[in-house]
C-alpha cells in the first residue's frame, strides 16, 4: 500500500475560520419548517410550537448563520404575510415547491427558533428580487431592525416583538441567474436591481452585509459571466457573492461522486478569480468573499420527479434523502473544501437543517434523528474553529471519468487558539484502507487526542426511524504521534477526524 503525506507547520496557513462557515438553511420547501422545526401539539414541543428535540439536535450539530426563507420559495415570498397573529395571515400557493403554505411560520417564529438555537445562531435573510424589489426590501428592513417610532416598526412591535430583530445579513435574491426561478432575469437585470436594493438599504443602515447572486452552478451556460457582469454594477455596495453546488452519483459513477469536491474547489477558485478579476478591473483594493451558501449531496434527479407530481398539499415529504456512509464520506469531503479556502469563503450553508436532504430528520408526532451526514458536520463545526492549516498533499491517486486523476487522500487541518490542531481526513478509496504520515513540523504537538473514524462494512449502511442509530463515528487504534511525525491508517471509505495536542 502506497502511504499518503502531507507537513503542517504554522508559518504557513490559508486563513482564519468564520464561524458562519457551519451556517445552514431553513426554507419553505416540503417538511423542513412543518412537522421539521415547528410542530404545535408534538410531545417535545415547546409553548410556541418549536420541537424541543430538534432544537437539542440543532445545537448538537453547532450550526451557526441560518438562511431564511429560501431558497427557491423566496422568488415569491411576501414578507408581510409572515407577521402578525398566525391566524390572520394568508394561505398562499407557493410557485417554487407547487405546495400550499399557511405562513403559520413566519418571520417572528424564525426569530424565536434562532433565540433558542443559542447565541452562535445568526439570522441569514433572503429578500425577494423574482417578483418584487426595492421598496418591499426597504420595508422588511424596516419592520426588523428600525427600533420604533415609525409605521413598520411600531408594526412589529404591536406584533409582540419590542425589539428589533438586528438582522446583519442579508441575500439579495436567489439563484436569479435561473431559468427555474421565478422572476428570472438577465445578469444585466439583476445586477442593477441588486445594486439599487443594495445602495437603497445602506441608506438605512450602511453596516448591512449583503450578498449578490453568484451563478446556481459551475455548470451553468452563463458562470462566470454572470458574476462578472453583477459585479460590474455592485462590487463596492456587496460584500460576497454567493455559490450553490449539489452532488449525486450519475449514472453508476461513483468514483466522480467520491471526488465532488475536486469541482466544489475548482468552483471556489474560478469564482474568486472571476471577482478579483472584476475588482482589478475596477481598480479597487476591496476584496469580494464567498458565501457559499448551498451546498450538499443531493439526489436531485429523483426529487424533480417528486415536485412535478404535487397538487399543491401542505407541506408535502419532499426531497427526504435518507444518506449513506458513502454520501457521509463525500459530504465530509465537502466540508473539508470549504475549510481549504477559509481565506475567501466567509459564509457557507448547508442546504438544510431537517426532513429536506437534511443531516436531523423527524416522524411528524415522532422522534427525531441524526443522519450520517449529522456526524462530519458536528465534528467540523466543534473542532474546525481555528487557523487553517496549509496542506498538501501527497497522495496515491486514482481515476475518475470527471475530473481525470484524483487523490485518495482529501484533508485539512485546524489549528485552535490553544495549539492543539485537528486533521480532517476523507479516504476516497472503497477498497483499501491508506496509511497516513503526517509531518508535524514546528507545532511542538505530543499526544494523539483522539482519531474518530465514520466508515462501515456496508457503504450503503444508513440511519433510520427503524434503526436510528446505525451508523456512528468510531474510535481508531494504533495512530500515534513519535518524533515529530503523526502515523495513521485510514479505513476504506471514511471520514476521519484526528486530534492532537
Amino acid at each position: 500500500m502506497q502511504t499518503a503525506r502531507f507537513t503542517l507547520d504554522p508559518a504557513f496557513t490559508v486563513g482564519e475560520v468564520d464561524p458562519r462557515l457551519f451556517g445552514s438553511f431553513v426554507e419553505h420547501l416540503g417538511r423542513c419548517v412543518y412537522t421539521g422545526i415547528f410542530e404545535p401539539g408534538h410531545p417535545a414541543a415547546d409553548a410556541d410550537g418549536l420541537r424541543r428535540d430538534v432544537l437539542d439536535l440543532v445545537r448538537e450539530l453547532g450550526v451557526t448563520a441560518v438562511r431564511y426563507p429560501g431558497g427557491n420559495f423566496v422568488s415569491g415570498y411576501k414578507w408581510e404575510d409572515s407577521v402578525g397573529p398566525a391566524e390572520d395571515r394568508p394561505r398562499r400557493l407557493d410557485l417554487a415547491w407547487r405546495s400550499t403554505e399557511t405562513n403559520r411560520f413566519g418571520l417572528s417564529e424564525y426569530m424565536a427558533f434562532l433565540r433558542k438555537a443559542g447565541p452562535q445562531a445568526e439570522p441569514m435573510m433572503a429578500v425577494n428580487l423574482g417578483t418584487r424589489g426595492v421598496a418591499e426590501a426597504l420595508e422588511l428592513q424596516e419592520y426588523a431592525n428600525h427600533p420604533a417610532g415609525t409605521t413598520l416598526s411600531d408594526l412589529r412591535a404591536e406584533h409582540g416583538d419590542k425589539d428589533p430583530f438586528g438582522i446583519r445579513l442579508w441575500c439579495l435574491g436567489n439563484e436569479m441567474d435561473g431559468p427555474w426561478q421565478t422572476g428570472h432575469k438577465t445578469a444585466q437585470e439583476y445586477g442593477r436591481l441588486a445594486a439599487e436594493t443594495a445602495r437603497a438599504m445602506r441608506q438605512i443602515d450602511p453596516d448591512v452585509e449583503l450578498v449578490a447572486c453568484g451563478s446556481s452552478g459551475q455548470s451553468m451556460e452563463t458562470f462566470a459571466a454572470w458574476e462578472a457582469t453583477v459585479l460590474e454594477e455592485t462590487y463596492d455596495l456587496v460584500d460576497h457573492i454567493s455559490l450553490h453546488a449539489y452532488y449525486e452519483p450519475l449514472d453508476g459513477d461513483v468514483d466522480s461522486f467520491l471526488a465532488s469536491a475536486v469541482d466544489m474547489e475548482s468552483f471556489i477558485e474560478n469564482v474568486v478569480a472571476t471577482c478579483d478579476h472584476v475588482g482589478a478591473r475596477l481598480k479597487s483594493k476591496k476584496r469580494i468573499n464567498l458565501s457559499f451558501d448551498e451546498w450538499n449531496v443531493w439526489y436531485m434527479s429523483k426529487s424533480q420527479a417528486e415536485v412535478s407530481a404535487l397538487d399543491w398539499p401542505e407541506a408535502p415529504r419532499l426531497l427526504e434523502d435518507n444518506y449513506s456512509v458513502m454520501d457521509a464520506v463525500v459530504f465530509g469531503s465537502l466540508l473539508i473544501a470549504l475549510l481549504r479556502h477559509a481565506d475567501r469563503v466567509a459564509v457557507a450553508c448547508l442546504a438544510q437543517l431537517v426532513n429536506v436532504i437534511a443531516p436531523i430528520m423527524t416522524e411528524p408526532g415522532g422522534p427525531a434523528w441524526r443522519q450520517t451526514t449529522f456526524f462530519p458536520f458536528a465534528q467540523a463545526s466543534r473542532y474546525g474553529r481555528g487557523e487553517v492549516l496549509d496542506v498538501r498533499v501527497d497522495s496515491p491517486t486514482y481515476k475518475t471519468a470527471k475530473y481525470g486523476e484524483a487523490d485518495l487522500l482529501h484533508a485539512t487541518a485546524v489549528r485552535a487558539e490553544d495549539g492543539s490542531v485537528t486533521v480532517f481526513a476523507v479516504n476516497r478509496s472503497r477498497t483499501e484502507p491508506l496509511p497516513l504520515d503526517v509531518a508535524l513540523g514546528a507545532l511542538e504537538l505530543t499526544d494523539v487526542v483522539e482519531h474518530s473514524a465514520l466508515a462501515d462494512a456496508d457503504p450503503d449502511a444508513r440511519n433510520t426511524l427503524a434503526d436510528p442509530e446505525r451508523v456512528v463515528p468510531h474510535p481508531v487504534d494504533g495512530t500515534a504521534l513519535r518524533d515529530g511525525t503523526l502515523t495513521a491508517v485510514l479505513e476504506p471509505l471514511s471520514w476521519n477526524v484526528i486530534r492532537l495536542r
